[in-house]
């Protein structure tokens, strides 16, 4: 079952004056929530874009990568490796 979260956002100035001119009768959405709804989606899309686009890179370097390069890694090698570039 899908959740239903109501959040608050004040905006004003710029950008109040900006998300007003994309709603309503001159605006491309008929309402803020819609508008928000989008711009969700479209920053949702864009991190998994990036997020495939960092893997695909990874992945061309290793295939590049000549056989000699390669050495076995442990699960638990992966994940600290991993881990130290997050902090990173």
């Amino acid at each position: 079952m899908r959740r239903t979260t109501t959040m608050t956002v004040r905006l004003g100035g710029a950008l109040s004056e900006f998300v007003s001119a994309n709603v309503g009768e001159n605006g491309s959405y008929e309402n803020v929530s819609e508008y928000i709804r989008d711009l969700i989606r479209r920053d949702k899309e864009r991190s998994e874009r990036e997020a495939f686009e960092r893997l695909k890179a990874e992945l061309e370097r290793a295939f590049a990568a000549p056989d000699e390069s390669y050495r076995p890694l442990s699960a638990s090698d992966v994940i600290a490796r991993n881990a130290t570039r997050a902090r990173s």
